[in-house]
């Protein structure tokens, strides 16, 4: 289907009272007719819910996957990114800002369907299709018709998200998707609340969920924000949890924070940060931990748990080298988790802007 800004939602219900309810995400937001919800792309409109951006993108662009970031999936291939405008989340220090808490749907001037998606990526030599820059949970209907269409075409899909979405919709969403990064934005109540206007659980309950309930290939990632997430005490309890629910061979990501959006007078993260809290989710039995956002050979230097090889090492984007036979490391045959194949891609650190024309 084309673009169009009356495309019915799914996930919703009519309440005693005439308005409609959004349950794709934790927020329920309760609309009267002409209301949009708190992302702003779902709107109620002649007694339903429609989705306002569907077919509609902020643009299209050839990065690659390691960017997302995936570590553990198809390293070193070029992946086919877009996104739409607005977002669930209310993050004040959103590094795509202007994506995200876009009120302008006309800013959405890309227009592609979900076929003609899967044509460009597969004619551009794409092994996968991403959806990302805003989250694609708030624009689900396109997100699930393009990956159903991609995945006709034998493309891999990615999703990167929050992670806050509903028990009821959750397993719709993530069973068309062959693997995440989901943000996790720190570890406190707190902070959700009053630097993301939501909630930690229903968070917490999708990384459960993704591991304990589908075969989705997902890494998360936290961006370190000083003085906000950073604590000694927060990142012992994330690690701990983490181990705990997740077990040992989920990837963590932690990212630099730089100075963006309503968070300007926070100074950037320091390297030594991200290296004590990669250094301390090791300890607790966390085998494969990242570092992004900075230089950093360990950081970015994927091990065998075994023996100790450098199976993967990476100069942030850059594949380096590439030890991995049939899903494991190729000195001693211990198995790392992830979507790998004999050979990488040679995408390497490009990034390519992409027009997509509708098929007619």
């Amino acid at each position: 289907m084309a673009a169009t800004a009356n495309y019915p939602a799914r996930f919703w219900e009519t309440l005693d009272n005439g308005r409609i309810q959004c349950n794709l995400c934790p927020r329920h937001c309760q609309l009267k007719d002409g209301q949009r919800a708190f992302c702003f792309v779902r709107m109620a409109k002649d007694g339903e819910l429609i989705l306002t951006t569907y077919g509609r993108s902020t643009g299209f662009c050839i990065d690659p996957i390691e960017k997302k970031p995936l570590n553990h999936f198809l390293p070193g291939t070029p992946v086919l990114s877009f996104g739409t405008a607005g977002c669930n989340l209310g993050c004040r220090f959103c590094q795509n800002w202007d994506i995200s808490k876009a009120r302008d749907v006309e800013l959405v001037s890309a227009e592609a369907s979900p076929e003609a998606i899967a044509l460009a990526a597969k004619r551009a030599g794409c092994r996968s299709v991403a959806f990302t820059y805003n989250d694609p949970v708030i624009w689900a209907e396109y997100a699930i018709d393009t990956a159903i269409a991609c995945h006709a075409h034998e493309l891999k899909t990615v999703g990167v998200t929050a992670g806050y979405i509903t028990e009821q919709a959750r397993g719709e969403f993530f069973r068309h998707l062959d693997a995440v990064n989901v943000d996790l934005k720190a570890f406190t109540e707190t902070f959700y609340h009053k630097l993301c206007f939501a909630h930690i659980q229903p968070v917490l309950d999708t990384l459960m969920w993704l591991r304990q309930e589908t075969d989705v290939w997902f890494e998360v990632t936290t961006l370190l924000i000083p003085g906000h997430n950073d604590s000694d005490d927060e990142i012992d309890k994330l690690t701990s949890w983490f181990i705990d629910k997740l077990g040992p061979d989920v990837p963590l990501h932690f990212s630099a924070f730089h100075p963006d959006f309503k968070m300007m007078d926070v100074p950037r993260t320091a390297p030594e940060t991200l290296t004590w809290a990669r250094a301390t989710a090791r300890r607790k039995g966390i085998r494969y931990v990242y570092t992004g956002n900075v230089h950093d050979h360990d950081g970015d230097t994927t091990l065998c748990p075994s023996c100790g090889t450098e199976v993967i090492v990476r100069d942030r984007y850059n594949l380096l080298h590439y030890d991995i036979r049939e899903g494991s490391c190729g000195q001693c045959g211990h198995p790392i988790p992830g979507v790998f194949e004999d050979r990488p891609g040679t995408w390497d650190a490009r990034r390519r802007r992409l027009h997509i024309q509708n098929p007619a």
